[in-house]
């Protein structure tokens, strides 16, 4: 059972799952107190071997940890969620501040355009690789890809109809058109906008190595009708991931009041559109990507035990 926890972010409400800590147990009356010392032998052996499995590091068997690679369906769907809830990124802490001045940027110029592009990858690289491997996570940059002209990647062809940017976890490829996502964006010439969008890319990036990306997707192929809604809870925790980011450079990038509204807009241009069901909403867009703002926390990125209308 999950108890509301209600926040307040950038003028939306939304309700998040808290975990609850185990009940305390009731204290014993006088008339069991013959029965207690019959069983202090047995409390402490129940003890010692209590504490000798929470602090058990060595190895365990499979059944635990996996199941064949041949199960699909429920159990599949099963498996995945309770990795993609529960995985150590959540225990991660806060993204700690990095200092990262926004480059200056020409929008309209290429040039500029992707040097801008591989200085704030140069951040994100920094800031999410100390973050993992402090968090004890395996680490490795993704491969930068910035596209002119169409090309062939291990997740298909490229430019796609409405898509500027994505990330292949195939070959670990973060690629950007970068003049499609000048276009996509309205020529904005605000670095935050830009700096979002590839923030949300690299988001994709860090659940890859997180191993939430491969869970989210054996997840999705064995989905069936809530296929549109497990990529809808991926795509808005990348959203979250990008906000984390922001956070943690807002105050050397900067980032004020006229970049937060920048973000948000480009948080709603990149929401469901016509009858795609696959991003979200423009108001959980939005929300995601404020919360990771605020909080900083990878955990406050969990979207996978989110309601319903919180990835709608």
């Amino acid at each position: 059972m999950r108890t509301p926890n209600r926040r307040r972010g950038h003028a939306v409400e939304y309700t998040l799952p808290v975990h609850r800590g185990r009940p305390r147990p009731r204290p014993l009356g006088i008339g069991v107190s013959v029965v207690l010392v019959m069983g202090l032998a047995a409390v402490a052996l129940a003890g010692f071997v209590l504490v000798a499995a929470l602090f058990d590091t060595g190895p365990r068997p499979v059944a635990e940890t996996a199941r064949p690679a041949a199960t699909s369906g429920e159990e599949t769907v099963t498996l995945s969620r309770e990795t993609l809830s529960t995985n150590p990124l959540y225990l991660s802490g806060e993204l700690r501040s990095v200092t990262c001045p926004a480059p200056e940027l020409d929008a309209d110029d290429p040039e500029s355009m992707e040097f801008f592009l591989h200085e704030v990858t140069d951040c994100l690289d920094e800031a999410w690789g100390t973050h993992l491997a402090d968090a004890g996570v395996s680490f490795d940059p993704p491969n930068r890809i910035y596209w002119y002209a169409s090309g062939q990647s291990p997740c298909g062809t490229y430019p796609v109809e409405g898509t500027s940017a994505f990330y292949c976890y195939a070959n670990k490829g973060l690629y950007l058109g970068v003049e499609d996502i000048v276009a996509d964006s309205g020529h904005s010439d605000q670095a935050a906008a830009y700096t979002f969008l590839l923030g949300h890319e690299y988001g994709h990036h860090v659940q890859g190595e997180a191993g939430i990306l491969p869970q989210y997707q054996q997840a999705r192929g064995g989905g069936g009708e809530n296929h549109d809604e497990w990529t809808r809870r991926s795509e808005l925790q990348a959203n979250c991931l990008s906000g984390v980011f922001l956070g943690s450079v807002g105050s050397s990038f900067p980032i004020e009041e006229s970049e937060r509204e920048e973000i948000m807009q480009d948080a709603a241009l990149r929401a469901d559109r016509g009858d795609s069901r696959t991003h979200g909403s423009a108001v959980n867009g939005q929300m995601w990507t404020s919360h990771g703002m605020d909080r900083r926390d990878p955990a406050a990125c969990n979207t996978w035990e989110a309601e319903e209308e919180l990835v709608d």
